[in-house]
């Protein structure tokens, strides 16, 4: 029973941050299946199983804050479901034995990039317009491949990507993102149900994450709006480094002293990274304080004052909020 109370409570913990970040649902809880001794093909099934509840319930929860690009989902999602289901009948075929330092590099790699990502600013500046279904498709098809057989991913390729890109709304991202992943879920499921058969799920493991994941569902798709995505996302990548570093140390048969040092060296690069998110979310900031409260009378000859100021304030909200808050305020 603590067991599956503390299951719970990273399925709560792992959904938040998903909400939140658009990512990292599965690298958290498969994260912390693999560092308890789960086989890697069942830490995997257990994981998006529980992610179909999770994800129906955040994409509902997305749909009504108003969230979701469904334009984008349906491009997205058709891809995502193929690649998943290639991905977990790969894996569902590899030794455990063979899995494990697989899966692990994979969350190991996905992990690195999460802190790489959100130790520099995050912005926005291309021109919009409308995403193309051939990056979408492509894109959704990589993401749900990493997914399946990493156990997570889907979020960090799919949602880094969209953000750049630039044509959306970062609150519109991570609901579009979020509500995609009920099918590349589904999708996974069934490839690790034909794989592993029923046996390969821990059904205790999956109710646990489940009703964790769904009480904090409708809260992220709120706190989506107020987080501030740089810190977060820094933090969650320190995280799943350092966790998934012992597993690929240990399939090194890497000992003695360089053990500790290696991980030294990693909690000196988490910490860098964070250091690094707190002065660009505080630069970006006060890029934003400047621009808004910048006087009106600068205005260029022949643009009225009020136009001008409204102009600073639009160009500078997409980039301002996002680093602030994670996503800019609902239109």
């Amino acid at each position: 029973m603590r067991k599956l109370l503390v299951l719970a409570l990273v399925g709560l913990v792992a959904q938040l941050i998903d909400g939140s970040l658009g990512m990292a649902y599965g690298l958290t809880s498969s994260t912390l299946l693999l560092v308890a001794g789960v086989a890697p093909a069942a830490a995997s099934a257990s994981v998006h199983l529980a992610e179909i509840g999770t994800t129906l319930a955040a994409g509902v929860a997305h749909w009504r804050f108003g969230n979701v690009d469904w334009r984008v989902v349906t491009r997205i999602a058709l891809p995502g479901a193929i690649g998943a289901f290639a991905g977990a009948t790969v894996l569902s075929s590899i030794s455990t034995e063979a899995a494990a330092p697989w899966m692990a590099g994979i969350l190991f790699t996905l992990g690195a990039y999460l802190l790489v990502r959100f130790a520099r600013p995050l912005r926005t500046d291309r021109v919009g317009g409308r995403l193309r279904g051939r990056f979408l498709g492509p894109l959704g098809l990589v993401a749900g491949f990493v997914d399946a057989t990493g156990g997570g991913g889907w979020g960090p390729v799919a949602t880094p990507a969209l953000l750049v890109s630039g044509r959306m709304e970062p609150r519109k991202v991570i609901g579009s993102v979020d509500t995609a992943e009920f099918v590349v879920a589904g999708a996974a499921s069934i490839g690790f149900l034909i794989g592993l058969g029923s046996e390969g799920f821990l059904l205790p493991t999956v109710a646990a994450l489940l009703i964790g994941g769904l009480i904090a569902a409708p809260l992220a798709a709120w706190l989506v709006r107020i987080v501030p995505a740089q810190l977060l996302g820094a933090a969650v990548g320190g995280v799943i480094v350092l966790t998934n570093a012992r597993t690929l140390l240990r399939s090194a048969d890497l000992g003695g002293p360089a053990r500790p040092a290696v991980y030294a060296l990693l909690a000196a690069g988490w910490l860098a990274a964070l250091v690094l998110a707190v002065r660009a979310l505080r630069r970006t900031r006060r890029a934003h304080a400047e621009a808004t409260t910048a006087p009106a009378a600068t205005a260029p000859a022949g643009e009225p004052a009020v136009g001008a100021a409204a102009s600073r304030a639009a160009a500078s909200e997409v980039p301002a909020d996002l680093a602030a808050t994670g996503t800019p305020t609902a239109r």
